[in-house]
């Protein structure tokens, strides 16, 4: 604890996981902290209504799959019978008991905590709408945005329960028969395997012409291919160009890129093209805080604004809008307003679909190296060389090194198959380290593992992996 900090009060505005950690840490550190949130409890959008109980679901929807899998092992089961109202009381606990812990350890921290919303009265003080009626004003030395965002929604269509975003498909309101996922990002996959594996007959459309736009094409391949078997159909360079409630089902007339369309009826429709910056209504004009034009707050390498004494972090301070770029974020906002030197100045922050298969890179892509003609050299290795993949009868994915060609520095690394995002974090620290490749072949892996997988690619890239025959790029 610093004795510069003590009596110093931040506001922190939102719980969610860039607010609570660093909340948390300020009350560490010696701050007086008020907490600022809508909610009972800290955790935000992340644990209420987004990473959390999306993949408590996921881990359902996979055993799901796995009891069918097990059958060319020769384990057979009978068919799942699906409790939806069991589902939903058991995500919702797992959600109760993660709040309820940052709950106690907010409280442990002497954390006020003000449930409300808060909007600036001006730089240096807050005016917060309470939950339960009535208004407060609280004074700061220094605050931190941190109000997350909330899923984009499509103009123009019309007002509907059957019309859902990620938060209302999240609380399983019933088990349609045939639902319209909107949109290819990792949102609408994951929410939209869930649906198929609890039964439902799941068509996704996108815009572009791949699933996943920003992760490297190799890589999105073998989930593309397992949801073709799994979905009732993916349509690609797809658009919904009207939407018409009849009676109880939704009618959809669809247009692809070359002007055909086609009627479909749904029983819903899972909207998921993005997510939004909550900015508006925080009075951020009267604090002269400046926003760039999507509604992003602008901020500096500290997460400082245009205001010395007012930071912003997470989503709201711009992409990419992930949950522990947030917490990080955070940290260097925290370590900045006392007085630390800190910057929010990353190599690699990963990313991670939860589909089934996962998939996971961090650092520099082959897209990325593409479009800025930066020369790299790609070693893969094929899950089909792997042993541990074979017992799992996964043996669709691989994993592959980004390096520099002269150096042999790593700049990338991508994983798709189960367990790719426990394995990404590998990846993040040799970036973060500034590993060679041979630092990772040299590095001795557990067998029989996936993770040795880093290690085999490692050696590809050296020409002499002993399990396949090495064709670094």
């Amino acid at each position: 604890m610093s004795e510069t900090n003590i009596g110093k009060r931040l506001a922190v505005i939102g719980g969610g996981p860039g607010g609570y950690p660093a909340a948390f840490l300020a009350a560490d550190m010696g701050f007086a902290v008020t907490l600022i949130d809508l909610e009972a409890n800290p955790g935000g959008v992340c644990l209420f209504r987004g990473c959390i109980p999306s993949k408590a679901l996921l881990h359902i929807a996979r055993v799901i799959e796995e009891t069918a899998e097990l059958r060319a092992c020769g384990v057979r089961f009978e068919p799942p019978a699906t409790d939806l109202a069991a589902v939903r009381a058991w995500k919702d606990s797992v959600v109760r008991r993660l709040t309820g812990g940052l709950g106690q350890l907010r409280a442990a921290r002497k954390i006020e905590f003000i449930r409300g919303r808060a909007r600036f009265a001006d730089r240096k003080r807050l005016r917060v709408a309470l939950a339960d009626g009535g208004e407060r004003e609280l004074a700061f030395d220094a605050a931190i945005i941190a109000t997350g965002s909330r899923p984009a929604a499509i103009p123009g269509w019309p007002v509907s329960p059957r019309i859902m975003d990620s938060t209302a498909a999240l609380d399983l309101p019933d088990l349609p028969k045939r639902l319209l996922v909107v949109g290819g990002g990792y949102i609408g996959l994951e929410l939209g395997s869930v649906y198929a594996a609890l039964g439902a007959a799941v068509t996704v459309v996108e815009m572009l012409p791949g699933l996943l736009p920003g992760a490297d094409r190799d890589l999105v391949a073998p989930l593309a291919k397992r949801l073709e078997k799994r979905l009732a159909a993916i349509r690609l360079q797809t658009k919904v160009a009207d939407v018409r409630e009849e009676g109880e089902a939704l009618r959809v007339t669809l247009e692809t890129g070359d002007g055909r369309r086609s009627e479909e009826v749904f029983d819903r429709i899972l909207v998921s093209v993005g997510r939004k910056p909550n900015s508006g209504d925080l009075g951020l004009e009267a604090a002269g805080v400046e926003l760039d034009a999507r509604g992003f707050v602008k901020v500096d390498g500290q997460r400082r604004t245009s205001d010395p004494d007012i930071y912003a972090i997470g989503d709201v301070a711009g992409e990419p809008m992930l949950a522990h770029k947030a917490t990080h974020e955070g940290r260097a906002a925290v370590e900045a307003i006392a007085g630390r030197k800190a910057v929010f100045e990353p190599r690699a922050i990963p990313a991670v679909v939860f589909t089934d298969p996962e998939i996971a890179w961090c650092g520099l892509t082959e897209t990325q190296a593409t479009a800025e003609g930066r020369p790299v050299k790609v070693a893969k290795f094929p899950w089909a060389a792997s042993g541990r993949a074979m017992t799992l009868e996964r043996t669709e994915g691989f994993t592959k090194l980004l390096a520099d060609p002269e150096t042999e520095r790593v700049l990338g690394v991508g994983i798709v198959g189960p367990g790719a995002g426990e394995m990404i974090a590998e990846g993040v620290l040799a970036i973060e380290m500034g590993a060679l490749v041979s630092d990772l072949a040299l590095t001795i892996h557990p067998h029989p593992t996936l993770s040795e997988t880093i290690m085999e690619s490692a050696e590809v890239f050296y020409g002499h992996c002993t399990h396949t025959i090495a064709k670094a790029r």
